[in-house]
Formats: C-alpha cells, sequence, structure tokens
C-alpha cells in the first residue's frame, strides 16, 4: 500500500469516532455484511461515517493490509479496529456492543 492510501484511511479514522470501511453507503449498504453493520449501528442511533470502499479500489484493497483484516466490512472505533460483520453481530447479540461504546464515550442508544 502506497503512503497516499494510507494516509486516506488513516485520516477517515482519525477524523471520524466511529468510521465503517463497508460496500455501498449508510443510505445504500451494497452487499449483506455491510447492510447487517450498518443496521445494527443505526438500531443503536450510532453516528458513524460510512466510507464506500466500492468507489476507490486502492482504498478497499488498502484497509485490508491496514487492518491485516481479510474482508469488508470493518468497523473502528475511536481509531481503534473493532471487527467485522461476524464480530460486530456478536457483540450486538450479547450486549458487548453498548458497553464497548459506552467504555469508548460513545454515543448511543441505550
Amino acid at each position: 500500500m502506497d503512503q497516499q492510501v494510507k494516509d486516506k484511511i488513516e485520516n477517515e479514522i482519525t477524523n471520524n469516532e466511529v468510521c465503517l470501511f463497508m460496500k455501498g453507503t449508510p443510505e445504500v449498504p451494497e452487499c449483506g455484511f455491510s447492510m447487517a453493520v450498518t443496521n445494527i449501528l443505526k438500531l443503536l442511533e450510532v453516528n458513524f461515517k460510512g466510507v464506500n470502499v466500492l468507489a476507490d479500489q486502492s482504498i478497499r484493497e488498502g484497509i485490508k493490509v491496514y487492518s491485516e483484516w481479510p474482508t469488508i466490512p470493518q468497523l473502528y472505533v475511536k481509531k481503534e479496529f473493532v471487527g467485522g460483520c461476524d464480530i460486530i453481530k456478536e457483540m450486538f447479540e450479547n450486549g458487548e456492543l453498548k458497553k464497548y461504546l459506552q467504555d469508548k464515550n460513545i454515543s448511543h442508544k441505550q
């Protein structure tokens, strides 16, 4: 990954407390996994930035290298990689996601 791509990724992660690298947009997710994570965040009323990796192939490939995680979506909270769809769904279902957001002082539905 070149430095310009790394800088773009870091800029999104740094400037958005909750950042979701996804296929499509929060309004129109373009894959079921991205839709699932988007729906969880919306259900919890979390304000987040969606980064559409389909709009930029270098970001799509770069985020996988950056996080050392092979799949998309990828959720970052306060610069920390939380996980992909399966991890977020599991965290949501067992209540861990709410606790995580609370610990990070991220506004969400109680």
